[in-house]
């Protein structure tokens, strides 16, 4: 027990969770002198949403950001978030992407891959583990934190142990709703620092205002590493602000040993993209208020931003805080998964049809199918076996580890975008996003060749899970088509 360890989200989670993902990698790089000086123990920069949005709504390369924050950045650990099977992609890929991605990611900078599972389904995480330490990454393997009737400290410190087994190098319990209480989260650590050998990183967020005090507690149980964010974008949905807690550990045997000054020289930076973030649009005033409804409602901060955005466009704000009281009731259906990418977005996503169709499971998406039918893993609880029959009648139910039966697929994919990829990275984001990557790419080839290329419409929707979702809600309701 000793000097607590500081990983800074500015750069990826925090811009996620408050302003959709929509910093710019332009805005990042005046900045980077002075985090690179800073003593982080990582900046995590990279994976979640970033990648998906820079093509989608920034007309950037997700790759060539990485190495050009790689550049800015030589003396810091680069960190990543990876929804193992998933990647960074809404469905499970096969092996080879898993392998062929986790190379790339850390030939092109990144070091720490943290790889989480939604389900906490074991098997999801073995390929990302297996090729992260493979290629020399730093494994973080985390525990998806959630509060049920089946998770408790129990379910959690065995999952932990299995982690360690598998190779992990540190582990994260990866709170992403703040749903991790103060004492709660005592507790938990002080159990994980006797029974685990490798250090503990704990990530959570503010949105129900306990977040500073969850992490001072587990700074007091020996957690070694947390997550923060600089204030302007700290905070709310985002993590506690990195200033405070270095402020509240100073002079103590937990003292972080980073510079208030330098803190505050990099926030004068960041208050000036959060000002243009605000102006854009992108920054809600509700995801900087205190919401203690998250306790009951479970929902985390990235998917309450683009759910308000997403009511928004359906002229259905009023039905906010019902959507909200149906997101549980649809998850205890569904068998308690945790509510994190992709599940929080399926979840939420039928929560909304359940809504604003009138009817509860009147219709399904097809990921709320999917899920129901073993295609993401293990469902943690017990399903709702009529909701299960509604949903996919008798088609059987996956036992298997789901990627196990996915034939490989990167030589497909190479041969389907053909000569618009340059590299083997422009393949792996056609895997992920095959139709906003074949977008991006057709139009840097003409950029290339001397045609400007449309600009990207950043007024568009947030999420494309839930973009879907509603899209279809407004123009098909009424048609009765089932998703």
């Amino acid at each position: 027990m000793g000097k607590l360890f500081i990983t800074d989200t500015i750069l990826r989670d925090a811009h996620q969770s408050q302003a959709a993902t929509r910093m710019k990698t332009e805005e990042m790089l005046p900045a980077c002198e002075i985090l690179d000086s800073m003593g982080y123990w990582s900046l995590e920069c990279w994976g979640g949403a970033t990648f998906d949005s820079c093509l989608r709504f920034l007309n950037e390369d997700p790759w060539e950001r990485l190495r050009t924050l790689k550049k800015a950045l030589p003396k810091t650990r680069l960190q990543m978030l990876f929804r193992g099977q998933n990647i960074l992609g809404y469905k499970h890929y096969a092996d080879d992407v898993v392998e062929q991605f986790c190379r790339k990611a850390i030939e092109n900078g990144i070091e720490v891959i943290r790889i989480f599972d939604a389900l906490n389904d074991v098997r999801n995480l073995e390929s990302a583990i297996k090729f992260t330490k493979k290629y020399g990454g730093h494994c973080e393997p985390a525990i998806s934190y959630t509060i049920s009737p089946v998770h408790n400290d129990d379910y959690f410190v065995k999952l932990a142990k299995e982690l360690e087994q598998m190779g992990a190098d540190s582990i994260c319990i990866k709170d992403m709703a703040n749903l991790l209480l103060p004492m709660p989260a005592f507790n938990l650590v002080s159990r994980l620092k006797k029974e685990i050998a490798v250090p503990i990183h704990l990530h959570t967020h503010n949105t129900t205002g306990t977040g500073d005090m969850t992490l001072l507690m587990a700074a007091m149980a020996g957690v070694d590493i947390v997550d923060t964010a600089l204030s302007p974008l700290g905070n709310g949905t985002s993590q506690p602000a990195t200033e405070s807690l270095v402020a509240t550990l100073q002079g103590t045997k937990f003292d972080t040993g980073l510079d208030l000054a330098k803190l505050s020289e990099a926030a004068k930076h960041f208050r000036k993209v959060a000002a243009r973030l605000k102006e854009d649009g992108f920054l809600d005033p509700k995801v900087l208020s205190v919401d203690t409804n998250t306790l009951m409602y479970q929902v985390p901060g990235g998917m309450l931003s683009n759910l308000i955005s997403q009511l928004k466009q359906a002229n259905a704000e009023d039905k906010y805080y019902e959507v909200l009281a149906e997101v549980p009731r649809v998850r205890e259906d569904f068998g308690y998964p945790p509510l994190v990418t992709p599940t929080s977005q399926i979840v939420g996503s039928q929560a909304v049809l359940n809504v604003l169709s009138g009817e509860r499971y009147k219709m399904f998406t097809k990921e709320s199918k999917a899920v129901l039918r073993g295609e993401y893993g293990s469902l943690p609880g017990k399903v709702n076996e009529e909701v299960r029959k509604k949903a996919i009648g008798d088609d059987e139910v996956i036992t298997c580890r789901p990627a196990d039966l996915l034939k490989p697929e990167l030589e497909q994919l190479r041969t389907e975008i053909g000569s618009l990829a340059e590299c083997d990275e422009d393949v792996l984001s056609y895997a992920l996003f095959p139709q906003v990557a074949k977008k991006f790419l057709e139009e840097r080839a003409k950029a290339n060749g001397g045609i400007k290329a449309a600009p990207y419409d950043a007024d568009k929707a947030h999420n494309p899970d839930f973009d879907k979702a509603i899209e279809l809600i407004v123009d098909d309701l009424t048609k009765g088509m089932t998703l």
